[in-house]
């Protein structure tokens, strides 16, 4: 049986989590393959609200196997909270249900303190990261110097290497004027962890492959947006993994051949946490009105960070491009509910840089930075939509924003979220 990847089309916060769950209720199995707890999916289950950062969203249904894979980067403290989080609420955190690759790298409290004392130096010109030891996980991976999950099986050959990797890193903050790590203490607390996190440690490679072979469906749940790619994201500003289609093979292990659907999931305008160029943002009344005032979980403020994110008209440039480097089945729209009420919604059909029109995005952050927007403007709707189930229960106005999405992205658009609930989706 077949593999589905679900990918953002934007710049992360897209509604991911939500997406994956209405997905999972018919998948077997599914991984996460890409970052860290940087990633924040927040799932509404009747009046219950699950924030998730490492565990896969899938995890909310019990017939469902999660599989943290081979391409994050985990925090094992972190991990367990989650974990004991969840079990808390009644959700079943056992190894049958939640393995975690024996080829994932770790986060060390060395790596966060990297993190924080890298962005501190580059001041205004930080990148805007969570602050969650990522971006240095990934340095020491790909520098072959990284610790995997698979050193927790001993605990002894743990706390060497990771006493190892502290005191290491202590040289670097030093030099750059920041405090040391106690590396002692620092690593009681990731040796606890690591005693409880045996059980869940395994192969995924071997594991994924058995049960697609076995006619298993695996959703693999993306985290972050494709412009935020380590590749093809407007680099700097980006995260340090491959949060592309691309990178779901690789950060699982498994071939194409299983691959029958790429869904891209978007909003219904543009948002973004952190630095970088973003060519539709608004700013004043505007902006707070598409944002939110933050007193509701679904209001546009990071579940990671809690910082609020910049806001916009919908860029369908940066979609188009979404959908050729992933190669997208269908796109999956989130938040159409929040546009209801606007006199007019405008999208970005193109850019104009240095008096030439661009179609695509731009191939260097100086030119993305200099994009003026072109824009289309369409009607508004003054209804509300949050009740909606079918295509005829929306406006004709909703109805021909979507459609001028699919148009403008040559990409069907088969579903349409109208609010946080699970039930609150719109089907075409």
């Amino acid at each position: 049986m077949p593999a589905t990847i679900l990918i953002g089309a934007q710049w992360g916060d897209e509604g991911k989590g939500r997406v994956a769950d209405w997905l999972a209720a018919e998948a077997d199995v599914v991984g996460r393959f890409a970052g860290g707890d940087n990633a924040g999916h927040t799932v509404v289950v009747g009046s219950s609200v699950v924030k998730l950062h490492l565990v896969p969203s899938g995890i909310l249904h019990p017939h469902v196997t999660c599989v943290l894979g081979n391409g994050m980067v985990i925090n094992p403290v972190n991990l367990l909270k989650e974990m004991d989080g969840l079990a808390a609420q009644g959700v079943d955190i056992s190894p049958e249900r939640l393995i975690l690759s024996t080829k994932a790298h770790l986060i060390t409290p060395a790596h966060i303190a990297l993190d924080t004392a890298s962005e501190k130096s580059r001041g205004d010109q930080a990148i805007g990261t969570t602050l969650r030891g990522i971006g240095p996980a990934y340095m020491d991976k790909t520098g072959r110097q990284g610790i995997r999950a698979g050193q927790m099986m001993s605990i002894e050959d743990f706390a060497d290497a990771l006493y190892s990797a502290i005191e290491q890193a202590n040289k670097t903050l030093v030099q750059q004027g920041s405090q040391p790590l106690d590396a002692k203490q620092v690593t009681v607390e990731y040796l606890d962890a690591a005693a409880r996190l045996q059980p869940y440690l395994r192969d995924t490679t071997v594991y994924l492959n058995d049960r697609l072979k076995a006619g298993a469906r695996i959703l693999c749940e993306g985290a972050q947006g494709t412009l935020l790619d380590i590749d093809h994201g407007d680099y700097p500003f980006v995260t340090s993994s491959s949060p592309t289609a691309g990178g779901a093979l690789t950060g699982l292990g498994f071939g194409p051949r299983y691959v029958d659907k790429v869904l891209g999931v978007a909003k219904c305008f543009s948002t973004r946490v952190g630095s970088g160029p973003m060519p539709t943002e608004l700013e004043g009344e505007l902006a707070e009105r598409l944002r939110g005032t933050g007193e509701h979980f679904w209001d546009e403020f990071g579940t990671t960070t809690g910082r609020p994110r910049r806001c916009g008209w919908l860029d369908a440039v940066v979609l188009r491009y979404a959908v050729a480097v992933n190669g997208f089945t269908e796109l999956v729209l989130t938040k159409l509910d929040v546009l209801s009420g606007l006199p007019e919604l405008k999208i970005a059909v193109a850019y104009m840089i240095d008096g030439v029109r661009y179609e695509y995005p731009p191939s260097t952050i100086a030119e993305l930075g200099r994009a003026e927007p072109i824009y289309e403007t369409f009607p508004g709707w003054s209804k509300d939509i949050s009740s909606a189930r079918r295509n005829s229960d929306l406006p004709d106005a909703a109805c021909s924003y979507i459609q001028r999405i699919a148009e403008l992205c040559d990409i069907p658009v088969h579903t349409v979220s109208v609010g946080p609930e699970r039930e609150q989706l719109v089907y075409f």
